[in-house]
């Protein structure tokens, strides 16, 4: 397979307002346990090359591929780009990738991540793999465009305003204080005319509470209380609590942990900073095309 043809692009890239929902409000521990949101777990895809799961519901239901690749063996599939290891092993990895998304998908949209709350919007996107300017979401109603954020720890947010338009958000506690979720649901709304008790969003695999002790700055940034010790946090809980205030009718999440799961995902936490990483994916097929798996 030949090198992947890499572009930097700067789509439509749409910067968040204000949020729609106030960080300096947070629900309490009995009315977070009762939110609406049920489980539903990652699928292991029968792939001999690339290590990956999917939900089947989304397949089923949405018609959309969604998914993550995983650590694998070997050393491991990492397909980080900010990294120490030879720039040729990577990207051989992504012309595997790429490779595995075939004929189903004949572009993949990236970008530089900033723990930000800017979320970008794609159509005509061309074949190959493409990196936009930073941002930490990505939308679309293109079909054959995947839709790609790398992740280690990170929540990856998959959103869905039916089958024609999706999103998908790269959430760590800064962008999720910055409002990337009002931000990915609001361009959503915005470009579809679905409103969001219309919308299915999906928390995937991410670090868990038990496993992501934070600061009492972050505490303060997310919820607006105040602590004055390290503190437990999980940040499915409070993405599903945001995505109660913006009235989202279907919220699932992943039961995996990365940093409880260190052999099958990659953990920037569970390694201090020294593991690889993940790709969270989400996209809608060319019509009659499948998947070269």
């Amino acid at each position: 397979m030949s090198a992947p043809d890499v572009r930097r692009t700067a789509h439509d890239t749409s910067v968040a307002p204000s949020a729609r929902v106030s960080p300096g409000t947070s629900a309490t521990a009995p009315e977070r346990a009762a939110l609406p949101w049920r489980a539903a777990p990652e699928q292991r895809v029968a792939d001999p090359i690339i290590p990956r799961s999917e939900l089947e519901e989304w397949r089923e239901r949405f018609a959309l591929v969604a998914g993550l690749t995983m650590r694998g063996g070997n050393g491991g599939f990492s397909l980080g780009l900010a990294t120490e290891e030879p720039v040729g092993q990577v990207m051989g990895r992504w012309r595997a990738f790429l490779h595995a998304m075939k004929p189903a998908f004949q572009a993949v949209q990236a970008a530089q991540q900033v723990h930000s709350a800017r979320v970008a919007w794609h159509e005509q996107v061309g074949p190959g793999l493409h990196l936009a300017e930073p941002c930490d979401g990505h939308a679309t109603a293109q079909r054959g465009l995947l839709l790609a954020v790398t992740i280690a720890d990170c929540i990856p947010v998959y959103l869905a305003a039916g089958p024609r338009m999706f999103a998908l958000l790269h959430a760590g506690w800064r962008g999720i204080a910055a409002g990337v979720l009002e931000r990915g649901v609001t361009l959503l709304a915005e470009r579809s005319g679905v409103p969001p008790d219309r919308m299915a969003m999906h928390l995937g695999v991410g670090i868990c509470g038990d496993c992501y002790e934070v600061g009492p700055e972050v505490v303060k940034a997310l919820e607006g209380r105040r602590v004055r010790r390290p503190t437990q946090l999980d940040l499915r809980d409070v993405l599903a609590e945001r995505a109660a205030r913006l009235g989202l009718g279907e919220v699932t999440r992943s039961p995996h942990c990365t940093s409880c799961n260190r052999d099958v995902f990659f953990t920037h936490r569970g390694s201090s900073g020294r593991d690889g990483r993940m790709v969270a994916y989400l996209g809608r097929p060319l019509d009659g095309a499948s998947l070269a798996v």
